[in-house]
Formats: C-alpha cells, sequence, structure tokens
C-alpha cells in the first residue's frame, strides 16, 4: 500500500503539470475551438472532430517529448538551452494571457445554416490543428522541452496528463457547446480564465527554472 502511495506521489506532479500546460496552450480564442463549437452546436459529427483533434495533439505531444528527449540525452547544454527557452516562453505567454484580461475577447461559432458532410468535417478539423504552425510550437517544441525534462519514467504520465487535457477540452466544447456556449460569449469569463493560464505559465516557467538550477 505504501508503495503505491509512493508511486502516485512521484506521478501525479508530471501528470499535473502536463496537464496543465496542454490546458493552458490549447484554451484560446481561435478558428480551431470555434469549429469544434460549430459543429458541438449543431451535433454534426461531434464525434469524429473531437476524435481528431485530440488525437492529433496526443500524436504530437507524444513525438514532442520521446523525441527531444532523445536529443537531450546527446547534450546536456543543449536540454539546459532548451528548457531556458521553454522557460522564457511560458513567462511570455503567461503576461499576453494577463494582458488580455484588460481587452477580452468572445469565441463565438459561425452559426450559417450551412451542413458539413462528414469527409468535410474530418478535413476541416484535420486543417484547422495540422495546418496551424502554432501547433508545433505549442505540441511538439514546448510541450516535448518540459516533457523531456521529467525523469524518464515519468515522461510518459507528463504526456498523459497532456493528451488528456486536449481530450478533455475539446469533448466539453463538442459536448457540451449547448451548455458552454452562453459562457464563452462573456468577457468576463474570459477574464477569469486568462488570469488562471497566465499565473498557471508562470509557476510552470518557475519549475523549469528550478529545473535548470538544480540540474547543475
Amino acid at each position: 500500500m505504501n508503495d503505491l502511495l509512493l508511486s502516485i506521489q512521484m506521478i501525479w506532479p508530471a501528470f499535473l503539470q502536463g496537464f496543465a500546460l496542454s490546458f493552458g496552450l490549447i484554451v484560446a480564442i481561435g478558428p480551431q475551438n470555434a469549429f469544434v463549437l460549430r459543429q458541438g452546436l449543431r451535433r454534426e459529427h461531434v464525434g469524429i472532430v473531437v476524435l481528431v483533434c485530440a488525437s492529433s495533439d496526443a500524436v504530437l505531444i507524444t513525438a514532442g517529448v520521446f523525441g527531444i528527449a532523445e536529443i537531450l540525452n546527446e547534450s546536456v547544454w543543449l536540454a539546459y538551452g532548451l528548457a531556458l527557452a521553454g522557460a522564457a516562453f511560458l513567462a511570455w505567454y503567461g503576461w499576453k494571457a494577463l494582458k488580455r484580461i484588460q481587452s477580452p475577447g468572445q469565441l463565438l461559432a459561425d452559426n450559417s445554416d450551412r451542413s458539413v458532410a462528414r469527409r468535410a468535417a474530418v478535413f476541416q478539423a484535420a486543417a484547422f490543428t495540422l495546418l496551424n504552425p502554432h501547433v508545433y510550437l505549442d505540441t511538439v517544441l514546448l510541450a516535448g522541452s518540459l516533457g523531456a525534462q521529467q525523469p524518464v519514467h515519468l515522461q510518459g504520465w507528463f504526456v498523459a496528463g497532456a493528451a488528456g487535457a486536449s481530450a478533455a477540452w475539446f469533448s466539453a466544447i463538442g459536448f457540451g457547446a449547448r451548455w458552454l456556449a452562453p459562457w464563452f460569449e462573456r468577457p468576463n469569463a474570459w477574464r477569469i480564465l486568462d488570469g488562471i493560464i497566465g499565473l498557471t505559465m508562470w509557476f510552470l516557467a518557475l519549475l523549469m527554472l528550478r529545473h535548470i538550477y538544480t540540474g547543475f
């Protein structure tokens, strides 16, 4: 029993770091979230759209974490440099989120009556995910660099947390669109969310800097 509790205590921080990072990066006003919200409101192909978006993120995050971990094993200085760059990006991203509190936006779905065929919905979901250059910066480089700093036996749990956040978010706005849509239209709601995201990103940046300091 004690061994199980000890394992959970070791796994939980890595899982939560992955979850918090992914959630902070993915919750933004953009075309991908608007498209998923639209499909949810219309109840059209919601399951396959959510699956495409979440699985794409999971594949990219996995490739980023384990791919970068393999590269970093060959150079400790590269590991520290990438960790420092990641901490700087997290701090900048957190500052941007806190700055958005002054002028929050709204997430509005396309309310056109035009239906989308299943194949077209899959194509659009993939396009919104994979043709966005920021997705590679977020999932492969940033999540990869932070996840690669984890001990080898915890990297998989970091990936699970990050992929789980993506799946939870897309499921929420897809299947819960009718209940969440009014919330997304409120600027004050985004103020609160951006405040949480900003502070979370700063906390993760501090964790990465701490790792750099203790690594020497």
